[in-house]
């Protein structure tokens, strides 16, 4: 949108909120609830006779690449059929047979790594679809990744004060921010802090995100909500208020690095093809909460009929098919590629891409000025009713010195032959 950034500066002055919150690009962003229409120019030659829980034409449903996900004239009830697989864009995804090495290190799975096709189809129109198309992450395409490792879960509180401890580190939201960084700010808004969903009272209506976000002084890791809040007995909960400096630092001191976004989805995938979810096709399958996201009304009303208001511990929902929690919900998950809306287009003439490791600049046509990182996974405020980007093949994104308290990170390492890769808990 033009002159996103100037009138946010605008804004967020007139409203004595941080100057800091121009530069905060949250993945909600991307999630706003514009109402996208789609539309098909497809054209089927031979009827084609479905009923509900199978395909009769082999020959345009092949099981390989099982069905498509464009239900045109199907009442959603019906748009389950033609999720199996993801359509025609997703191939089977071959996993490399090498044994892993010895001693994955702790607190870390194995990722085999293989070929797979990386994206997501359009879900509009799907049970639970919500009304994104995700034109980012198209088009489908093939990758191949190496082996590596990844943390099962998402850094802990626990965790990350042990960084802080043993180095002494200050986290971006702990700084004050400087002039050189927001010239036109009066003095008065240069303060640490970060910014915080605070709901509103009432249902509002969702093209303004700023009626559920504030910029909090004080707010930071240790007071995720502000000055009042704190994680005393929350050392197994998601650090969050962490921007991806805060992460990628903390990864070094680990011995290890964030991920590349196409590790991520792999791993996410858990060795499933084409599928809507880390763990399938359907959100709740038996009525099963398979993760922490938003239900009730958005988002002035989280009812947390999946257990869980706002954050949950990790391990609190069930791994996917390589033990990874919470791959999907409870936080955004930094990864180290430049977030590109356009890049999948740029990788989607090879035949295959190793080991992609991201574009080397950012550019987000909708604040071509604005240094994003690309997030994944979404988090306890995603919902079908704003933001649907729990979807695995989904893409979020954020400026990379920005933090709030519903984004946190995982870490990689890669696995290197003859090195057994043992490493000390933390």
């Amino acid at each position: 949108m033009a002159n996103f950034v100037n009138h946010m500066r605008n804004l967020v002055l007139k409203h004595h909120i941080k100057i800091a919150l121009i530069a905060v690009v949250f993945v909600l962003q991307a999630c706003q609830g514009h109402q996208d229409k789609t539309t098909t120019n497809a054209k089927v030659s031979q009827k084609i006779v479905i009923k509900r829980t199978f395909l009769t034409k082999e020959i345009l449903f092949p099981r390989s690449a099982a069905s498509f996900c464009r239900p045109t004239d199907l009442p959603r009830s019906d748009s389950a059929i033609f999720m199996n697989g993801g359509g025609r864009e997703f191939k089977e995804t071959i996993i490399n047979t090498s044994a892993p090495v010895t001693g994955v290190p702790s607190g870390m799975k194995y990722i085999p790594g293989g070929e797979f096709s990386m994206g997501g189809v359009n879900p509009v129109g799907m049970n639970g679809g919500g009304h994104e198309q995700m034109n980012d992450a198209r088009p489908v395409h093939r990758v191949k990744l190496n082996p590596y490792y990844i943390d099962a879960t998402a850094v802990t509180n626990k965790e990350f004060a042990a960084f802080v401890k043993a180095t002494g580190y200050v986290t971006v939201a702990e700084q004050k921010p400087t002039r050189a960084e927001f010239p036109d700010a009066p003095e008065e808004n240069l303060v640490a802090g970060s910014v915080v969903f605070t709901p509103p009272k009432q249902k509002v209506a969702l093209n303004d995100y700023t009626q559920w976000w504030s910029y909090v002084k004080g707010a930071d890791w240790r007071h995720p909500q502000g000055p009042k809040s704190n994680i005393i007995g929350k050392d197994n909960y998601p650090v969050v208020q962490v921007c991806w400096e805060d992460a990628t630092a903390y990864a070094k001191w680990a011995g290890k690095c964030l991920p590349t976004e196409a590790e991520w989805e792999f791993a996410a995938r858990g060795g499933l093809s084409g599928k809507l979810y880390a763990w399938g096709n359907e959100l709740r399958p038996k009525g099963k909460w398979m993760a922490n996201i938003f239900e009730g009304s958005f988002p002035n009303k989280d009812v947390g009929t999946d257990g869980y208001v706002g954050l949950a511990p990790v391990k609190k929902f069930p791994a996917n098919g390589y033990g990874l929690y919470d791959m999907a919900g409870n936080v955004w998950e930094w990864c180290n590629d430049w977030y590109r809306a356009d890049y999948y287009a740029t990788v989607a003439n090879n035949k295959v891409t190793v080991n992609p490791a991201g574009p080397a600049n950012a550019y987000d046509p909708d604040e071509p000025g604005v240094k994003k990182k690309v997030q994944r996974g979404g988090s306890f405020l995603c919902t079908d009713q704003y933001c649907t980007r729990y979807m695995v093949g989904t893409r979020g994104k954020g400026d990379y010195r920005s933090a709030s308290n519903h984004i946190g990170f995982r870490c990689v390492m890669d696995v290197k032959p003859g090195n057994s890769n043992k490493l000390a808990a933390n």
